[in-house]
């Protein structure tokens, strides 16, 4: 490696750095959060088995399964400014993200409430328990054990992911990688950068993952 290469990625490090902290991470957590409140609802309702309700959450999955997450960021961010409504490009993206990533994570909670003896529910039944009670209180704990792994998958491709809201001029962590190559002209070191930065990223969550597998093992466990 020369001594242009080098210098050029000491410096841009730092600066890659601060914006996998400030932005990349951030941008992931919202859209993972608003992503899990939306499969939770879409879960539970589909679980419920309400016909006109179930309809529309599988015709919002249908959509969003079947069109590409980076058509959805430019339909959201330039698109609908023909229509007068204009957003700024940090909340399209945890918009965007969050609503795309809920889609998926809908159909692992639904699985995972299927899991859930039917019993359970009827149990809670009989000793004068509301559906919300019983979801909340004893299907849903249940459920998110199973659902864990496949949910902490999700959160692992979606920080991945955010790499697409450069497109909308989000300034997160690959953007800058792109603005400073537009000066330095070193495409492979700084991408093969900010590739690593995303590994470490991800090699963190993946740890918690693992710890939080254990954890839920555990208890299940002491349950038993």
């Amino acid at each position: 490696m020369n001594e242009r290469l080098w210098g050029i990625l000491v410096d841009a490090f730092p600066k890659l750095l601060s914006y996998g902290v400030r932005v990349t991470v951030p941008l992931t957590i919202l859209s993972f959060a608003l992503a899990l409140v939306i499969s939770v609802i879409v879960a539970m309702i589909q679980y419920a088995n309400v016909r006109i309700l179930r309809e529309i959450c599988r015709f919002y999955i249908w959509i969003v399964r079947g069109t590409p997450l980076l058509v959805q960021l430019y339909l959201v961010f330039y698109g609908l400014p023909s229509l007068g409504v204009t957003l700024d490009a940090f909340p399209t993206a945890v918009l965007v993200f969050g609503f795309n990533e809920g889609a998926y994570m809908a159909e692992s909670v639904r699985g995972a409430l299927e899991s859930v003896s039917r019993g359970q529910m009827e149990a809670g039944q009989c000793v004068g328990l509301s559906y919300l009670q019983i979801m909340a209180h004893i299907v849903l704990p249940q459920a998110f054990r199973t659902a864990f792994p496949a949910l902490s998958n999700s959160l692992i491709s979606m920080l991945k992911g955010t790499s697409l809201a450069a497109t909308i001029t989000v300034t997160e962590m690959f953007r800058e990688a792109t603005v400073i190559n537009g000066r330095v002209y070193e495409s492979l070191g700084l991408y093969t950068e900010v590739a690593l930065i995303y590994l470490a990223f991800c090699t963190v969550l993946t740890w918690l993952q693992h710890i939080g597998e254990k954890k839920l093992a555990s208890y299940g466990g002491d349950r038993a």
